[in-house]
């Protein structure tokens, strides 16, 4: 992110004139559309999948503790975007339904692990105890990893509808975002980030690290956009531009939280505010201030609505809409 500084300056100075002559266009290339009753209508559609996914059997605790932290709601973000992204490429809800279902099981169980002594040390998610503080914690790092297995087997045994070379496509692209490429690169340089003295001269050097470990992290929105589009049977071009998308909004999503994690309380998130604060964690707050953290978030709005530009607009206006979403949410 070189140049960085600079960019920020200039980001300043035109962002409000940019912004507002994008968002007069986006308005009138695109139809009215009811953001709400698309999202309680894919969040009902991907509960009930995810519901039928992972019953209840033996052994009953393992099953248990799967579901307490899946089912106990979530904005359920990434399976839209898989769903969103399918549609836009021309593919059908129903074959994007099992990879909807997988990306949330993996960032379900990412939430497991992350909660755990070992990571975040974390009691609340989801304005609940979180896992490991009802099934204790050997409980909770097995339900994560069954998790993790389910969503391949769930990808490789429940797809309908696509041709196999795309579903192996898919499973691999699943396996790359949560593996040592993506979500566990980033895990593994934020912990070690943890306390990491800032001084000018190596600004350009810790906004990269920031950067990688907040992509890496959220590599599982990319996979989700990703997957989708391989699914519902998108050229290559079609694909990397989503690519691309997804990787703008999962770095934006990770830019709000970190904003929210020190302006928002813990009754407001559902979750432990001030966590990331008292970690000393590597977060853009602490690295460039509020302020500009909030105007990067802008420029990311911009950078992803350039992705979906050429896109048919009724079919991308669901994914307009999450963008503004997760720019804009409060908890």
């Amino acid at each position: 992110m070189q140049g960085f500084g600079k960019g920020l300056k200039e980001i300043r100075d035109r962002f409000d004139t940019i912004m507002e002559r994008a968002i007069k266009e986006h308005e009138e290339e695109r139809p009215n559309f009811d953001f709400k009753a698309y999202m309680l209508d894919k969040i009902n559609t991907v509960n009930r999948a995810l519901d039928a996914a992972v019953a209840l059997r033996e052994p009953r605790k393992l099953h248990e503790a799967m579901r307490y932290t899946l089912l106990a709601g979530g904005k359920r973000i990434r399976p839209v975007l898989c769903l969103a992204a399918c549609s836009l490429v021309g593919g059908s809800e129903a074959t994007a339904i099992p990879a909807a279902c997988a990306v949330e099981m993996i960032h379900t169980m990412s939430l497991i692990h992350d909660d755990l002594p070992c990571m975040d040390n974390d009691d609340l998610r989801r304005g609940k105890p979180t896992s490991h503080k009802i099934f204790g914690e050997h409980v909770a790092v097995l339900a994560g990893d069954a998790l993790l297995a389910l969503a391949f087997e769930h990808v490789a045994a429940s797809t309908e509808g696509a041709y196999a070379a795309r579903v192996v496509r898919a499973i691999g692209e699943l396996a790359k975002c949560i593996g040592a490429e993506g979500v566990m690169a980033g895990q593994v340089v934020d912990v070690n980030s943890e306390g990491l003295t800032l001084s000018m001269s190596d600004e350009v050097a810790v906004l990269e690290r920031l950067e990688f470990i907040h992509v890496h992290k959220t590599a599982v929105v990319e996979g989700a956009v990703v997957m989708g589009a391989i699914l519902g049977g998108g050229s290559d071009e079609e694909i990397e531009r989503l690519r691309m998308f997804g990787r703008c909004i999962g770095l934006l999503g990770q830019v709000v939280d970190d904003v929210l994690d020190v302006t928002k309380s813990s009754e407001e998130l559902g979750k432990t505010a001030k966590k990331d604060l008292v970690a000393d964690k590597l977060t853009y707050p602490k690295v460039l201030g509020i302020h500009e953290s909030k105007e990067f978030a802008h420029k990311l709005v911009h950078d992803a609505n350039k992705m979906l530009a050429g896109f048919h607009p009724p079919k991308a206006a669901p994914l307009f809409a999450l963008t503004n979403y997760i720019a804009y949410r409060q908890n």
